[in-house]
């Protein structure tokens, strides 16, 4: 069989497009996203890396169905899980933060962390996620003031000792406004002095799911980032001007105090996250997507199809047999807690009754 070059296809099932016109380009891609509801991982990674692509020239489609043969990306979220790639068609899997698909050839994931550990039962690929868009930066008017800090993501994501009123009253002593950004605003900056973003002070996860976009938009944005411990944002780091990492909240009120005096290290870190912003502008994701498609999805795609039938089965049976093998493992644990339990129980009250007697 000649190799030939595939059609390449962005998938939204036809019941995810919402009422009305999608955005015909990335500069009305965000008040577009703020107009609907629900359905922001499929749209932030399928719609928009489309938009992205198709303004660079890029041969692709945006379809509801999914077409007989070629490459198709799509969501986790829009892939069922017995959903099986036929003999003529890729499916590459956007992973997001979600678990990996059984049967799709291909994953992209936003943390590298998660690229290692899908290795090697699931060929993946580590792409960026999209800085912000429509982002607006901090306003240069601001100067040197240090007074407002943010969270911009959802409050669910926020550790709880954030969210306490009793932080709040700490701020307030210190001199600062602290504000959790309404969704409709997660693309303003022009008021944020700096942003603080802990999802817990544990340490227990290193949130190997999660990209490392708080970050990425605050050097966009040209505000210094305090953040949690996640592995993301240490793959990310270079220097101790990237951000600050705090692992409790005494840690948090001293990277605040610290930033609040000391304005030359508020402008180092400002310059600093300028120059490290340009590895994720729109452009240089554009062409590692390109690179990706072309240098991994094509040849992959011409592999799978002049595989034998008796070897794409085989594929896809070994597949299910990883699924099933680790979903038992999975119940046999929840089994011997179920069951160890009672026993402990027993084993407890039958040391009661020695020790009363």
């Amino acid at each position: 069989m000649t190799d030939r070059l595939p059609k390449i296809y962005f998938y939204i099932p036809q019941h995810d497009w919402p009422a009305g016109e999608l955005p015909e380009s990335i500069n009305t891609y965000w008040q577009w996203q703020c107009s609907i509801n629900g359905g922001r991982g499929i749209y932030n990674w399928t719609l928009q890396t489309y938009l992205q692509l198709k303004a660079d020239g890029f041969p692709c489609e945006l379809v509801g169905t999914i077409p007989s043969e070629g490459i198709v990306i799509a969501h986790r979220d829009s892939l069922p899980d017995d959903l099986q790639p036929g003999a003529k068609w890729l499916l590459v899997c956007i992973l997001g933060d979600k678990a990996r698909h059984p049967y799709a050839q291909l994953h992209t994931v936003q943390n590298p962390r998660e690229e290692m550990l899908l290795w090697p039962f699931w060929k993946s690929e580590y792409i960026r996620f999209w800085p912000q868009p429509g982002l607006i930066p901090r306003s240069i008017t601001r100067g040197d003031r240090f007074e407002n800090i943010a969270f911009v993501g959802r409050e669910r994501e926020l550790a709880s000792e954030l969210l306490d009123s009793s932080w709040q009253e700490q701020m307030n002593a210190l001199g600062l406004r602290w504000q959790i950004v309404s969704r409709d605003r997660w693309n303003d900056y022009s008021e944020i002095d700096a942003v603080l973003a802990v999802r817990d002070f544990n340490g227990q996860k290193d949130y190997s799911w999660k990209p490392a976009s708080k970050l990425i938009n605050a050097w966009h944005a040209g505000v210094p980032a305090i953040l949690g411990r996640e592995s993301a944002f240490r793959l990310e780091r270079k220097s101790e001007l990237d951000y600050i990492e705090v692992n409790s909240l005494e840690e948090a009120l001293v990277a605040l105090q610290r930033l609040r005096h000391d304005a030359q290290l508020r402008r180092a870190m400002i310059d600093n996250g300028r120059i490290r912003s340009e590895e994720t502008h729109p452009v240089k994701l554009v062409a590692q997507w390109r690179k990706f498609l072309t240098n991994v999805a094509v040849p992959d795609y011409n592999r799978w199809c002049r595989a034998s039938s008796l070897t794409q089965q085989t594929f896809l049976k070994r597949r299910y047999l990883v699924v099933e093998t680790k979903d038992l493992r999975h119940r046999i644990r929840i089994a011997r807690s179920q069951v160890s339990r009672p026993v402990k129980s027993l084993v407890s009250r039958v040391r009661e009754g020695w020790n009363f007697r």
